[in-house]
């Protein structure tokens, strides 16, 4: 049985028209970025903690940058405390 998936074929094509990708390249750039901005509250409060953890800050100033970048997603996601995140991350 085949998956149903939406068509990009549309946005596609006006990358390929208005930038040098080509079809396979614009493609996947497509596809990265509905991955992207398809990822779960959870989940990106787990990878900007890591990215973050990774890059040296410290847990304060990490909630304090998560909480301040959630409202600017593509759907931004309810507020949500600085315990709330911690417990996102930590059980």
């Amino acid at each position: 049985m085949l998956e149903s998936r939406p068509s990009h074929d549309d946005l596609i094509d006006h990358l390929v028209r208005s930038t040098a990708l080509q079809r396979g390249e614009a493609a996947r750039v497509v596809l990265d970025v509905l991955a992207y901005f398809n990822e779960t509250t959870e989940t990106f409060v787990r990878r900007r903690h890591r990215e973050l953890q990774s890059g040296g800050l410290v847990n304060t100033e990490i909630f304090e940058r998560i909480a301040a970048e959630l409202p600017h997603r593509a759907v931004a996601p309810q507020e949500l405390s600085l315990r709330q995140l911690r417990r996102i991350v930590y059980g």
